[in-house]
C-alpha cells in the first residue's frame, strides 16, 4: 500500500507565510509546513486545533522546487474599519480620520513545486480521496493563491522523501534542482512551522536539510 502522496502546487501567484506579522507578510521560498497541513486541513473539513494537529504530527513532508519563482511584493493598505484591540475603529491621532494600516505582500509568481507526503497507508488513502474532492476550497498560502493546476499527482510506496522526489521526472529537460526534507530534531535547520494551535497561532519546532539534486527530463532527455 502507498505511503507517500504526491502534490503539485502551480498557480500565478503563492505565498507560504513563516515569519508573518502585523504589516509584513513575508513568503518563504518554498512551500512551508504548516501551509501544506493547512491546505490538507481545508481538503478533510478539519478546523479544530486537536484534529489538525495530529494530522501535522502523523506527517513528514519534502519539497522539490522545479520552479522556483520570481517574488513579488505587494503594497497593500486598509483604509476604514481596523479596529483597535478595544474593539473600536482606529484613528489617526492628528487627523482624527479611521486610521490607514499599510502592509506589505509578498508572493512567489509562476512558482513550481512538487511536495512528497509521507505517513502510514491509511492516512495516504484519507489524504487522496479527500484532496481530489476537498471539503472547503484550497489555496496556495493564502486565499487569494487559486491552484492554477490539480493538486493531486499520484501516489507511490518509497523508503523517503529523498527518494520519493527523485522518482517524478521533470516535464521537461532534466536539471538540477533544490530540494528541502523533512528531518530529525538537530539534523538540520530549526524552523517554527509545526502547526500547534490554529486558533492561537502557534507553532513547535521543526527540522529541515536542504539538498540539491538532477532530477531525469520526462522526455528521456
Amino acid at each position: 500500500m502507498a505511503n507517500t502522496l504526491f502534490l503539485r502546487f502551480e498557480g500565478p501567484f503563492q505565498s507560504w507565510g513563516e515569519r508573518a506579522r502585523w504589516g509584513e507578510r513575508d513568503t518563504a521560498p518554498e512551500p512551508t509546513k504548516s501551509g501544506v497541513v493547512g491546505l490538507l486541513a481545508c481538503a478533510l473539513g478539519y478546523q479544530d486545533d486537536l484534529r489538525i494537529r495530529n494530522l501535522s504530527q502523523s506527517i513528514r513532508i519534502g519539497v522539490r522546487c522545479d520552479q522556483p519563482g520570481e517574488e513579488v511584493v505587494d503594497y497593500h493598505t486598509v483604509v476604514e474599519g481596523v479596529m483597535s484591540a478595544e474593539g473600536k475603529i482606529k484613528k489617526n491621532a492628528t487627523t482624527h480620520k479611521p486610521e490607514t494600516v499599510v502592509s506589505n505582500r509578498v508572493y512567489l509568481c509562476d512558482a513550481s513545486f512538487l511536495v512528497a507526503v509521507l505517513s502510514t497507508p491509511d492516512w495516504i488513502d484519507r489524504l487522496k480521496v479527500a484532496i481530489q474532492h476537498p471539503t472547503w476550497p484550497i489555496y496556495l498560502g493564502r486565499k487569494c493563491c487559486p491552484p492554477a493546476a490539480t493538486i493531486f499527482a499520484g501516489e507511490g510506496t518509497f523508503d523517503d522523501q529523498i527518494q520519493a522526489l527523485q522518482s517524478v521526472p521533470l516535464s521537461n529537460n532534466s536539471q538540477t534542482v533544490r530540494m528541502v526534507i523533512e528531518v530529525s530534531p538537530g539534523e538540520g535547520v530549526r524552523r517554527r512551522d509545526e502547526i500547534d494551535s490554529r486558533k492561537l497561532r502557534t507553532f513547535l519546532p521543526r527540522y529541515t536539510r536542504e539538498l540539491v539534486i538532477n532530477i531525469p527530463g520526462g522526455n528521456g532527455s
